[in-house]
């Protein structure tokens, strides 16, 4: 076991809504309050940033079943939202109208309780019954319940699941799969179900039959049913670690058949295809394949024995695969280029895989596509954004180009604008992109108030896109932003994500220093005029630059931050993310883990910019315990922290529109009085 540095005096504020807890929580809101919320330009901006949220004209994403397509909305009438739908037709219209089928609002009102959306899992063919997730507050842990479309009420002893992190999916109209508490045992160290279930309706659920148990040590469990019409399976996945997974056939015999592919590779079936995404090199048919690539075969010539993979997409020096998918007839890739997208579609042959790119995408900007209705056609949805267009949702069919059909309106005046694609060096020479954004005429003075955000892990990519918040509260006033791609990201595949791995985590912090450095070099800032803002794993990652390297900025926001990295595994969510940080408990790995946990390296010796922390008490993923506990440390140590905790809000911060608005205004607010200040 590891030996703690030194006794913790903060340890009670782990206990997420014990009295004393909160107490403190509110005393310190009220400060922070105080502080920010009393700012003379804060009610207009927290003004502004909420009807940016509640605008009727953002763009009402939808999903297709049957012959409708769903929406989930919130707005200034329903902060909390409401599920809905409509035709094609309508939609194409400016005005939709829409055909409301819960209120979650009216929902909560009636059983007094905040219900938050969680999703809906429809039953095909007539998607008339559905399972609906709900949250209280926001958190990770849900409710379901199954509701009916036509009667527009949840069924009175229809299948029902109680609060945990679990999931109910369809198998047909009488039977479903179950993942979920179960009573003790029944969960993983991480806090997700251990046990997949096949329930019956009208039987308790605590006797439905037992699909698969995994191990304590796993990460989830779960089974479910692909009702691809002509291809219908069951599944059973397994995840051991966070990037680690085995994946399973469930025969009509109820017998499991594991699937003999690399545990750590991304596992999918489209249709007859099996497709695998590779996150290390695999040598399979006599044939090398890189990290990074995709690969297909039929599902059925596979489980006979065959292993002839077709290559996909094999990544390059500067390419990565952001992602895939299918429509009734063709795969479709979408392709990172230097962190700029590109679509191909791929058509099967008898003489292999046919790439092209898609017809009448844009050259420029973060494309995202995916299928309309993949069982039935080849439509699908595409969107365009970057940093200063309103996004664009767009219609196509393959071989066609697609046509508009939304567009959001510009919420700040971006005529002045204009993005920028650097490459900072760091530390052992590896080029970092970064994007800027800037007004067009701007002075390299060195006196520009700049924010950089960044998230560096879990392989996660940060693309272009269109933020109104950012333009309004930041861009409109003359701040410089910045975006930077970081190593621990996925923008160039899962060799950059791994390059940051455990004990090589410090290469992410070098690398956004090394992109502090240069906006600092170039003269676009200096450190007093510097903030950086990050949440999550990017909460990390500010609080890491803070503690490492205080005198290159002048203000940091650190949002729902991991920071206690001695006890992050002990807390919620924690356990599954040791294949990304490490094991606290192995002396080894907390030897490299101890040099990036904010909480046992801050110190009082040192002098750190201002620190604004914020996170949420129903935030069920990372634990709140961190940043109260990180605050409370450098409040005893004499230096400048603000913090504020949102009592509702799961990982996100924020259960409505209402409070990411208050959230988002306190960020900015903050940022402001510490980096425009002369």
């Amino acid at each position: 076991m590891s030996t703690p540095i030194t006794d913790d005096p903060y340890l009670w504020l782990e206990d997420v809504e014990a009295e004393k807890s909160l107490d403190w929580v509110r005393a310190r809101n009220a400060v922070s309050e105080e502080r920010l919320a009393k700012d003379p330009g804060f009610e207009a901006l927290r003004s502004d940033l909420l009807s940016i949220l509640d605008s009727n004209a953002r763009i009402p994403y939808v999903g297709k079943m049957g012959e409708f397509y769903y929406n989930f909305w919130r707005d200034k009438t329903n902060p909390q939202g409401v599920w809905r739908r409509t035709t094609l037709a309508e939609f194409r219209k400016d005005e939709p109208a829409w055909e409301v089928l819960l209120d979650i609002d009216a929902l909560g009102k009636a059983e007094g309780t905040n219900w938050v959306w969680g999703g809906a899992e429809c039953l095909r063919p007539d998607y008339d019954r559905c399972l609906i997730n709900l949250s209280r507050g926001g958190a990770d842990a849900t409710v379901t319940r199954e509701f009916d479309v036509s009667d527009r009420a949840f069924v009175k002893g229809g299948f029902e699941r109680p609060e945990a992190k679990g999931d109910l999916g369809w198998i047909d109209i009488d039977t479903v799969y179950v993942g979920t508490d179960f009573g003790p045992g029944s969960m993983t160290s991480s806090g997700y179900a251990r046990i997949a279930k096949e329930w019956k309706r009208g039987t308790p659920m605590a006797e439905a039959r037992v699909v698969y148990e995994g191990q304590d040590s796993d990460i989830s469990v779960g089974a479910f049913h692909d009702d691809t019409p002509g291809f219908e399976r069951d599944f059973v996945y397994r995840g051991l670690t966070f990037y680690t997974n085995e994946l399973y056939l469930r025969g009509k015999d109820g017998d499991l058949t594991k699937l003999d592919l690399p545990d750590g590779s991304q596992k999918g079936v489209v249709r007859e295809w099996l497709t695998v995404e590779l996150r290390q090199p695999w040598t399979i048919g006599g044939k090398d394949h890189a990290a990074g690539a995709l690969l297909a075969i039929r599902l059925d010539e596979f489980m006979a024995g065959k292993r002839d993979f077709d290559v996909l997409f094999e990544p390059s020096e500067n390419t990565s695969l952001a992602s895939s998918g299918a429509t009734k007839d063709f795969l479709f890739i979408n392709v990172l280029e230097d962190v700029k997208n590109r679509i191909y579609v791929l058509t099967p042959g008898q003489d292999g895989w046919k790439r092209e790119p898609l017809a009448g995408a844009p050259a420029f900007g973060t494309v995202g596509i995916s299928a309309v209705d993949a069982d039935e056609s080849n439509d699908y949805f595409m969107t365009v954004t970057d940093y200063l267009t309103p996004t664009s949702l767009l219609m196509g069919s393959i071989g066609k180009a697609p046509e508009a059909l939304k567009q959001l309106p510009a919420f700040f005046d971006a005529s002045g604008h204009e993005i920028n694609q650097h490459f900072a060096t760091s530390k052992d020479g590896t080029k970092v992109p970064y994007f800027m954004v800037s007004r067009k005429d701007l002075k390299l003075d060195g006196n520009h108030p700049t924010l950089l955000y960044g998230y560096g892990g879990f392989e996660v990519s940060l693309t272009p896109g269109y933020s109104a918040g950012v333009g309004k509260a930041w861009l409109a006033d003359g701040g410089v932003y910045v975006v930077a791609n970081i190593r621990g990201g996925g923008e160039y595949g899962p060799r950059w994500h791994q390059a940051a791995l455990k004990a090589n985590r410090n290469k992410a912090y070098e690398d956004f220093a090394a992109v502090a450095e240069d906006l600092i070099a170039r003269k676009v800032t200096q450190p007093k005029r510097l903030g950086i803002q990050g949440g999550s794993n990017g909460g990390l990652l500010t609080g890491n630059m803070m503690v490492l390297y205080p005198q290159l900025f002048g203000a940091v926001v650190s949002q729902v931050p991991l920071l206690d990295m001695q006890r992050y595994h002990k807390l919620l969510a924690g356990a599954s993310w040791m294949a990304e940080y490490g094991d606290p408990d192995q002396p080894a790995e907390w030897s490299f883990l101890r040099k990036y946990s904010p909480y046992q390296n801050v110190s009082k010796d040192v002098d750190y910019p201002p620190v604004l922390f914020t996170t949420s008490t129903r935030d069920d993923r990372v634990h709140p315990g961190h940043a109260r506990k990180m605050t409370a440390r450098m409040l005893e140590q004499g230096h400048d922290v603000t913090y504020y905790e949102n009592i509702e809000g799961g990982h996100g911060g924020a259960a409505n529109n209402a409070q990411s608005a208050y959230m988002s205004a306190l960020a900015y607010t903050f940022l402001k009085q510490k980096l425009f200040a002369e």
